[in-house]
């Protein structure tokens, strides 16, 4: 076994996943993790928490 990660073993997990949770419950684990990452990167370059969500962001 060479590693964890070959796209047999990646493409196995998301069929799972898929079967599991269906494609729109899928998607919106997927846009929910894209944007804690995205958060998370901008609170890394301004050195605080970001605002959660577009209303404070705009009173900031």
């Amino acid at each position: 076994m060479e590693g964890l990660f070959q796209p047999l073993h990646l493409l196995l997990i998301f069929g799972i996943a898929l079967l599991i949770f269906g494609p729109s419950k899928l998607a919106g684990l997927g846009k929910g993790l894209g944007e804690g990452i995205r958060n998370f990167k901008s609170s890394m370059k301004e050195g605080t928490a970001a605002p959660e969500n577009k209303d404070e962001q705009k009173k900031a």
